[in-house]
């Protein structure tokens, strides 16, 4: 029978009636005003940011938790808080004015639950290695939610150890021998008990979800998540003192639509370390429509966008998107898009662990004022690992619809594997590269060390002879539709290729000054270019050494 208008309507409003009654109606222990949602209020939290409101709001988890799930919520107010604890099939939401507010534990009332032991603690930094002694953690829980518009404030929580020590003590550990054959774990960065360094941190979980939040401060690490399962991340604004949001060992994660600030690390880094005790790819990863920045903090979720606090953001911040530097386990089918990327370093993708960093895309991002190389591609021997570690592989990657301007003048892009450890398989189309130029005849005779077991980053090979891309080890590589450029002239050639199979340059352009070549290639087989500016068309078996 056919319904009308009408029917539809009174239905619709039975419906929304029927739904309002329901969410209203009182629970037998007579403490909640809605079903299934759990006011910390009702539990004892004061939210006047002098209280100490975790214990609260631990228990309005435990009783969610014993009813089968629910939403815990935090109306608006301050909540002053040591470590909150998820349980399974519960969320947290922060309405409009609600700030969890990380307590500091010499105010005398209370601390961070103490970092479990974590008998693989010497293949990874000490934050990476502990997820307990944090603001807000969650181990082996399933179907878990953070949400809301309000803010999480890690006031209380520190980005390293030093917590009871003085600073001549502190001096004196960086000077003394680490406490494993990698470095790890060193005593300066140990967080003493009852200290919290992370705002989120979740182990061996599934299907959890963080949106809307901002945080603020987020010590070590604003989100760490660590063999994760089905998480997602989205529209969640972070301006914070160290690593924005760290993904490792995790599968199936979508982060959409978040902006990080980070000027003092990494912004959205992707890792898979030793911490669980074996190796796992971080794998099925969607990064879109985000943007990394490093701008002082606070300046950020302020809207003020300072660059001038004369300390460590000032000229050389990080902030960037990063694979790495952990990569036991390595990467495999990620997808980045729609991404910006405003003061910070250029984007990394580094396996130097072991692991395989292998099918990945990235299209569709821009950057501005970079401060080191805009795309870093490195493959190393640094096998932080159980013994027999053996080097891993980078293949498969293809970089697309880049936009980068007014880039570091002493580093370029820089693409490089180790000696009989190529990196395999690159195309890079439409690209558009500004650096700020300058470097000098004798910068393009500089022979950058191998450094096979160093730590990954651009500054490791020191100022690069080529001023747009330097390619080393690699075979496969296609460009296509690439151009780079200098906004103050600068005497390094474009493109120096070292040790290098399959180069194919398909209508490429470069900026030189006079007398200077467009490609330099040492031990380079099978070299082809075609349309290229200036250079006429090559298919070159092998070149020895060669100016172009």
């Amino acid at each position: 029978m056919k319904r009308s208008w009408c029917h539809w309507l009174l239905m619709f409003g039975f419906f929304v009636s029927y739904s309002a009654a329901f969410s209203e109606r009182k629970v037998s222990s007579g403490q909640l005003e809605r079903a299934m949602v759990y006011d910390v209020r009702a539990f004892g939290a004061k939210g006047d940011g002098k209280a100490l409101d975790s214990p609260a709001i631990n228990r309005a988890i435990e009783a969610a938790a014993q009813a089968g799930g629910g939403t815990v919520y935090f109306p608006a107010g301050t909540y002053r808080s040591f470590s909150i604890r998820l349980k399974s099939n519960i969320a947290l939401y922060l309405d409009h004015g609600a700030v969890i507010l990380a307590a500091d534990p010499r105010d005398g009332d209370g601390k961070y639950d103490d970092p479990e032991p974590n008998p693989w603690d010497q293949y990874q930094d000490f934050g990476h290695s502990h997820w307990h002694n944090s603001l807000i953690w969650g181990e082996g829980v399933a179907n878990v939610s953070i949400l809301g518009p309000g803010l999480i404030w890690g006031k209380g929580l520190v980005r390293s150890g030093n917590q009871s020590r003085s600073r001549e003590q502190n001096e004196a550990l960086r000077a003394a021998p680490s406490g494993g054959p990698f470095g790890y774990p060193n005593p300066r960065d140990a967080v003493e008990p009852g200290w919290g360094n992370k705002a989120i941190s979740l182990k061996l979980c599934r299907n959890v979800t963080i949106r809307d939040v901002s945080i603020l401060h987020g010590g070590h690490f604003a989100i760490l998540a660590t063999g994760v399962d089905n998480l997602t991340i989205d529209n969640v604004k972070i301006d914070t003192n160290r690593d924005g949001i760290d993904i490792d060992c995790c599968r199936n994660v979508r982060v959409s639509n978040c902006s990080v600030n980070s000027p003092f690390d990494d912004g959205i880094c992707l890792k898979s370390s030793y911490a669980l005790g074996f190796a796992r790819a971080t794998e099925n990863v969607t990064i879109t429509n985000c943007q990394v920045s490093g701008y002082d903090e606070g300046t950020f979720l302020d809207g003020t966008f300072k660059r001038d606090d004369r300390g460590y953001s000032l000229g050389n911040p990080t902030g960037r998107i990063k694979f790495g530097t952990e990569s036991n386990g390595g990467f495999k089918n990620i997808t980045i898009a729609n991404c910006v990327f405003d003061y910070s370093r250029g984007l990394a993708l580094e396996t130097v662990d072991g692991g395989a960093l292998e099918d990945v895309t990235i299209a569709n991002i821009t950057m501005r004022d970079v401060t080191n190389s805009p795309i870093f591609l490195r493959l190393g021997a640094r096998l932080r690992g159980p013994k027999g570690t053996a080097v891993g592989a980078l293949r498969r990657v293809i970089i697309s619809n880049v936009v980068v301007y007014n880039a570091d003048p002493r580093y370029s892009s820089i693409i490089s594997g180790i000696p009989n450890h190529a990196i395999e398989d690159v195309t890079l189309n439409a690209i558009r590269i500004y650096y700020r130029g300058g470097g000098t005849r004798e910068q393009a005779t500089l022979e950058p060390p191998e450094n096979e077991q160093a730590y990954p980053e651009p500054a490791m090979f020191g100022v690069i002879p080529a001023y747009g891309f330097f390619i080393r080890h690699v075979k496969g590589i296609k460009m296509n539709d690439v151009e780079v450029q200098y906004l103050q002239e600068d005497l390094r050639p474009p493109f120096i290729l070292d040790d290098v199979k399959d180069a194919t340059f398909i209508f490429v352009r470069a900026l030189r000054a006079a007398d200077v070549p467009t490609f330099v290639l040492k031990n380079v087989e099978d070299f082809n270019t075609h349309e290229c500016r200036e250079v006429p068309d090559v298919k070159a078996k092998r070149a020895t050494l060669e100016r172009l």
